[in-house]
């Protein structure tokens, strides 16, 4: 039986992006796969925990899968407290939504101040490869990680993760290495670990919102 390599850190990620912009589909083609699932349809959040293998040792980030539809706006800012990073992901096949990227880097910052951030442009299989970042009207665009990638096909989705680890973990020359295990590893879903995202779902749901201001973007 192969025995389980300790995780050195675990880290909350936030996956935020619109609806139907392949946020779901790019989690559960990593490699290490989906190891266990929590699904709330009516608070429109699930929790994925994926293992990182890296030269640094294992990781693991809880991946907080938010739905981007509106009618879970209320609920879902409150999910973006504790967060230690995120992903911001949208279709690069729909140009309409270009600028909700915008929206969607305000509302985070405004509840996590300055996280670790990657800007993935997914579906990269449906469109042909284009400057899609000159599309953004983004003010913090130089600032931000930038990444094209295609979930359907594999393309680049180990690179947002990798990004994060070497901003977390504080080692730019960190990497992934090939796991020991030849199948992909069990990970054992603890209470505590249940009663943990149990208290942070709770914390979300009570959490007060500071006030929603317009801007034009």
């Amino acid at each position: 039986m192969q025995s389980q390599e300790e995780v050195k850190a675990t880290f909350k990620l936030i996956l935020i992006g619109d609806g139907e912009s392949g946020k779901t589909t790019f989690v559960k083609r990593h490699l290490t796969g989906e190891f266990n699932v929590q699904h709330n349809a009516t608070l429109g959040v699930e929790v994925n925990h994926l293992l990182f293998h890296t030269n640094r040792g294992v990781f693991r980030f809880d991946v907080w899968d938010t739905a981007g539809h509106e009618m879970f706006d209320g609920l879902r800012d409150g999910y973006f407290i504790r967060s230690q990073c995120a992903i911001i992901m949208f279709d690069t096949s729909k140009a309409n939504i270009y600028n909700n990227v915008n929206r969607w880097h305000r509302d985070l910052v405004g509840v996590c101040g300055d996280i670790p951030i990657v800007i993935c442009g997914n579906k990269l299989d449906i469109m042909p490869k284009k400057s899609w970042k000159t599309c953004i009207n983004f003010d913090h665009k130089s600032i931000l990680y930038h990444i094209e990638m295609s979930a359907k096909t594999n393309y680049n989705v180990e690179k947002p993760f990798v990004y994060l680890l070497k901003k977390l973990v504080g080692d730019p020359s960190l990497k992934l290495v090939q796991s020991p295990a030849i199948q992909p590893p069990k990970v054992v879903f603890t209470d505590e670990m249940s009663r943990q995202v149990e208290r942070l779902l709770d914390e979300a749901t009570s959490y007060r919102l500071p006030p929603i201001y317009d801007f034009d973007l």
